[in-house]
């Protein structure tokens, strides 16, 4: 099974919850942690992983061959994201726009373009006291964050139980990084930005058809609008993190609820019982 956890609004919580999640159940399944906020991740200040190794990610961008190009234009009208500009006798390339399509290269009538590589950002692996971990970094500058998102994804152990840590927001790096999962745990805090992004996340997660559930952080502070819009839509609240300065001092020094308090391990397991009943109706409906 795959569970994203994903929040709409940042700061809510979400790598508190995934990296939990995973610790909860490392005496109890096999189970691997992607982090997959590769803009800047963070899961791995909690879980302390020892790695291993490390990958680059590259995308192609385009190299014109000028002794074949007749400079016709039709890389550069292809181009949807204008990585590519004919001017005159002199094709002009802009590889941070580029995207790594391959239009440019498959539609070009004299098969002047050819394709190199460009970093783009890393990948490491590591091993975190059973937990299979891997994280993904975007380079310092970069805008291609589906890229790398992939190449974490590509990795999936399908003998595992897969947590996907996801940025917040509803932008297209979140959508790669849900899309696929079996289910999607949304954690938000029960203020007025809190609703507002949910509300937003729940409607992506409406259009690409993946079940999702609330886990509320915070839970005490702010207003009763989160737990109403939830019952009114008919999304389940799996889980309540009260508002506790015990759990922020622990998370403000990298330890995780699981770790600082193992009482919260029964909790997080109930959690994934709560999602497998879900998927199982799901299934038989």
């Amino acid at each position: 099974m795959i569970i994203s956890v994903a929040s709409g609004k940042g700061g809510t919580g979400k790598t508190l919850v995934a990296t939990s999640l995973a610790l909860a159940l490392q005496n109890q399944e096999l189970v691997q942690l992607l982090d997959c906020d590769v803009e800047e991740p963070d899961a791995h200040i909690l879980l302390k992983p020892l790695f291993s190794h490390q990958q680059t990610v590259s995308i192609p961008i385009p190299k014109v061959d000028e002794a074949k190009c007749t400079y016709c234009g039709d890389c550069a009208q292809v181009c949807a994201y204008n990585a590519i500009a004919v001017v005159g006798e002199k094709v002009l390339i802009f590889p941070e726009l580029c995207h790594g399509c391959g239009a440019c290269t498959y539609l070009c009538p004299e098969d002047a373009i050819s394709e190199e590589g460009k970093e783009i950002g890393i990948l490491e692996f590591g091993q975190a006291e059973g937990i299979e971990f891997i994280h993904g970094q975007l380079a310092i500058g970069e805008i291609a964050a589906p890229h790398v998102i992939r190449a974490v994804k590509k990795h999936i152990n399908r003998e595992r139980l897969v947590i996907i840590d996801v940025s917040p927001g509803t932008s297209c790096p979140v959508v790669e990084a849900v899309k696929d999962s079996d289910f999607c745990l949304l954690v938000t805090e029960p203020t007025p930005f809190g609703l507002n992004d949910l509300t937003l996340a729940v409607d992506m997660l409406n259009r690409i058809d993946i079940p999702c559930g609330v886990v509320i952080n915070r839970d005490g502070v702010g207003d009763s609008k989160v737990e109403e819009y939830c019952h009114r839509e008919d999304i389940p609240i799996l889980l309540r993190i009260p508002l506790d300065i015990k759990i922020a001092r622990l998370y403000s020094r990298g330890i995780t609820l699981v770790e600082g308090m193992p009482q919260w391990q029964e909790a997080f397991l109930k959690l994934l019982a709560k999602v497998r009943r879900i998927l199982s109706k799901r299934k038989s409906e």
